[in-house]
């Protein structure tokens, strides 16, 4: 059999874990590393209040003026600019909750409470870490939802 670009890629697993107004909770797979990711709660896949639809999605380097060189998940329907950096929260706004992101995935090497909230924890290390072993290769990034 032929691999086609895009089957020859690595391959992120996100296996979401959990969902509360705090965020959606899940594990970051890539071969021997591992971290916790948090994103906004699901609210219909609206920008900037939800997180993405689970599925495969095809991610590339992006410069960006807030992060500079970060991990951009492309093609996500109706939505743009979901990228993959450093923060803590990922909670509600309309609940009165914190979040570091419009919709982006967060990724820390702990998780627990921050501030009566739930949170990722060691972010900036974790994202580091992240890029550092991808070189800045794109990847397949499947999110799968097993709650």
């Amino acid at each position: 059999m032929i691999k086609t670009d895009r089957e020859a890629l690595p391959t992120v697993t996100i296996f979401r874990i959990r969902r509360s107004n705090h965020g959606s909770q899940g594990i970051l797979c890539l071969g021997p590393f591992n971290c916790f990711s948090l994103e906004l709660p699901w609210r219909g896949n609206r920008r900037n209040i939800s997180c993405i639809p689970p599925g495969s999605y095809d991610v590339q380097i992006r410069i960006s003026p807030r992060y500079g060189r970060i991990y951009w998940v492309m093609k996500v329907a109706g939505r743009k600019y979901i990228l993959m950096h450093s923060g803590n929260w990922a909670g509600d706004l309309k609940k009165g909750l914190k979040t570091h992101t419009n919709g982006c995935i967060l990724m820390g090497k702990y998780r627990g409470w921050l501030q009566g909230q739930r949170a990722v924890l060691a972010s900036r290390i974790t994202v580091r870490k992240f890029m550092s072993l991808l070189g800045g290769s794109a990847f397949k990034l499947n999110i799968i939802e097993a709650f």
